[in-house]
């Protein structure tokens, strides 16, 4: 299939972390959600623009001002995870406790030998991957972490395996081989009855990945991957969140406690007919549910309403956010769920949900778009005044949905 237009990383010079609205048909084509998501890999050559994302500067820089105890840093070869003191250097606090420095050399050392790095939750750490993240959450409805892995070698640092969720790989930097396998068994859980047969000899596509190629692979899919070109390569992976029949009937058992029946004991001792009857009324009940034809659309909002995205505090404005027009606000969610109503607006966010007037319709379209917008733009949307917009964005900075500064 041609590939689509690319996509840039980065917006004006007034927001310098913000990634442009992206969306999966650019990356991935018209049919992936129709064709390929959950379903089978595929990979898209020169897709997107990632200057801007996350390069070796930015890795260097973040490896420098964190204490990154593993997991969340962690070198691995051949499978196997490095002992932490290989490279680095054990620091003693005055108060008793030990973290590890990072020892550029041994870091470098086991580099060279073969090892390859992974930042996890990097998506936490680098302001342009965050906003990665929430494009894509805001289209596949489901929460994404960005983890970075950067390799040197031929030698494959984790192995044959295969992830437990859904991933969108992004070739940052230097190329990078990809070997697919395929499945043993469909759909395997981190948690579940049974593990997965051993992976196939026989691999179903051999790829090698350049910067801006983008890679989908469903979960369970067995897989290799090496730096086996002769240049290093930095990558990031996206994992997708799963959402199985589990998770579904864990929130309609949350929903069908609003029924006696469902909150009352069960009648472990009673007679068999007794227990049988129990068993025929909760059987019911369950049913009528489970016959409502938005169902999944109802579960698929409540999570977005229930996602806490990325919390961030609004320093130095910890009482109230003042009537500022310059002063810049964003959801810290990008799944916020807005529902219009005859006399109200609500919005659910970040696990609260917040009842407006409906004049404020206009500025909460802005945010819910994933936006960052001055107080000003957004009392301009709403026909508002700034005092009745600083109230309402103080609103949803209390219920930690929002997040205010000058730059942003």
């Amino acid at each position: 299939m041609p590939a689509p237009a690319k996509a840039a990383a980065t917006t004006d010079d007034r927001e310098p972390y913000t990634v442009t609205r992206l969306s999966i048909a650019d990356w991935l084509g018209d049919d992936f959600v129709a064709q390929a998501l959950h379903r089978e890999h595929r990979h898209v050559t020169g897709t997107i623009d990632v200057s801007g994302l996350m390069t070796w500067d930015d890795l260097n820089h973040i490896l420098s001002s964190h204490r990154l105890e593993p997991p969340r840093m962690r070198l691995s070869r051949d499978g196997e995870t490095l002992v932490v003191g290989d490279y680095t250097t054990p620091v003693a606090t005055r108060r008793h406790t030990v973290w590890h420095r990072l020892h550029p050399a041994g870091l470098h050392a086991r580099l060279q030998e073969g090892a390859s790095l992974a930042l996890v939750r990097a998506d936490e750490l680098h302001p342009p991957l965050a906003h990665l993240c929430e494009a894509i959450e805001r289209e596949l409805h489901t929460r994404v972490q960005a983890n970075i892995y950067a390799s040197w070698t031929s030698t494959e640092g984790f192995g044959v395996h295969w992830d437990d969720h859904d991933t969108i790989i992004v070739q940052l930097g230097g190329a990078k081989r990809w070997r697919i396998f395929g499945p043993t068994r469909p759909f395997p859980l981190f948690r579940d009855i049974e593990n997965p047969e051993e992976a196939p000899t026989n691999a179903v596509a051999d790829l090698v990945l350049r910067p801006g190629d983008v890679l989908y692979v469903p979960r369970g899919v067995w897989h290799a991957v090496s730096a086996d070109q002769g240049i290093h390569s930095l990558h990031v992976t996206l994992g997708l969140q799963t959402h199985t029949a589990t998770d579904l009937m864990a929130w309609v058992s949350e929903q069908l406690l609003t029924h006696e029946d469902w909150r009352r004991d069960l009648p472990l001792l009673a007679p068999q007919d007794i227990q049988a009857s129990v068993a025929d009324g909760l059987r019911n009940r369950l049913a009528q549910l489970l016959d409502d034809p938005d169902l999944l659309t109802r579960y698929r909002t409540a999570m977005d309403g229930q996602a806490v995205g990325r919390m961030v505090p609004s320093l130095p404005y910890i009482d109230s956010v003042p009537a500022d027009g310059s002063l810049r606000v964003r959801l810290t969610t990008a799944r916020a769920v807005l529902d219009v109503g005859e006399d109200t607006v609500t919005l659910s966010a970040a696990g609260s949900t917040f009842d407006f007037a409906p004049e404020a319709e206009g500025a909460l379209r802005l945010l819910v778009d994933g936006r960052t917008v001055d107080l000003a733009a957004l009392a301009d949307a709403a026909g508002l005044g700034l005092e009745d917009i600083a109230y309402l964005v103080q609103e949803l900075v209390a219920g930690q949905a929002a997040t205010v500064g000058i730059l942003l």
